[in-house]
């Protein structure tokens, strides 16, 4: 999955797809960023303006 324009997603559509990656493919918020190359502090930003958090224990974001 391509998620390197993940900053110019509408977040309601990158949820999903986070989500899809981090059940089937990724164990953590962590191994997702670092799988991807992706910044974890403008993701969890952008997500959380969306009103969006990740949430370890269910390994997505809600």
């Amino acid at each position: 999955m391509d998620l390197s324009r993940y900053l110019q997603m509408d977040p309601h559509l990158l949820l999903g797809l986070l989500n899809t990656e981090l059940r089937n493919h990724c164990d953590s918020l962590d191994d997702l960023v670092k799988t991807h190359g992706l910044d974890p502090s403008a993701l969890i930003a952008k997500m959380s303006a969306a009103g969006y958090e990740y949430r370890p224990e269910q390994n997505q974001f809600r």
